[in-house]
């Protein structure tokens, strides 16, 4: 499978970049995505579910992030195993250029499937793929327009924000964590306050 495509992202580069390397911010974007945790630099180990025509799955997995130039490309490395519904693993490219006042985004993936994802057909795991960039797009651009508008310095790194976004993560109960990353059973195939006001009190009379 190969996708390959340009969007034009309504934000500068920098913070462009930077939302591309805030795994909080992609956690939000990314349609399933349960959680994502940094276990290295540039590395993070992922947890999200799937549903691709009549399969619905659970995909545990890992991605790695290599050859970074910021706030220019970098290459996405990235492997996944969702028990009796398969595995995926590939590889994706992302490279930024200003265009006007927005980013010009460019990517291209390719990926290896197998198991029951690899049974349903190209048509399908297509049609799920390009609607699952399209959802993450659409989701990044609204978190860009409601963020405060402040660019990233042009020699920040990955490693930077991956620092902070570990450092936010280990607030966290640590078992909410854990629970994401418990290998799901395998599953059957299937076609899927406020709070009262407080009572009020009369002044006494005077």
């Amino acid at each position: 499978m190969e996708i390959s495509k340009v969007q034009i992202v309504p934000a500068s580069p920098d913070r462009v970049w930077a939302a591309l390397n805030d795994p909080q911010l992609l956690q939000a974007c990314i349609t399933g995505c349960e959680a994502m945790e940094r276990i290295a630099d540039n590395e993070y180990r992922i947890a999200m579910k799937v549903k691709v025509g009549p399969v619905n799955a659970k995909f545990t997995g890992k991605i790695s992030i290599v050859d970074l130039k910021p706030p220019e490309s970098y290459t996405l490395n990235f492997e996944g195993q969702g028990g009796m519904a398969g595995f995926a693993k590939g590889v994706a490219t992302v490279a930024l250029s200003a265009e006007g006042e927005a980013t010009r985004l460019a990517y291209t993936a390719s990926a290896q499937i197998g198991g029951k994802l690899a049974q349903i057909g190209s048509r399908l795991v297509d049609g799920a793929a390009h609607k699952t960039a399209a959802d993450f797009f659409a989701a990044l651009a609204r978190e860009l327009d409601s963020a405060p508008d402040a660019p990233a310095a042009h020699d920040e790194s990955l490693n930077t924000n991956a620092q902070d976004a570990s450092a936010a993560h280990e607030d966290k109960p640590q078992a909410d964590v854990a629970e994401a990353f418990v290998p799901a059973a395998p599953q059957p195939d299937a076609t899927q306050i406020s709070p009262a006001p407080a009572p009020g009190s009369q002044a006494p009379p005077t």
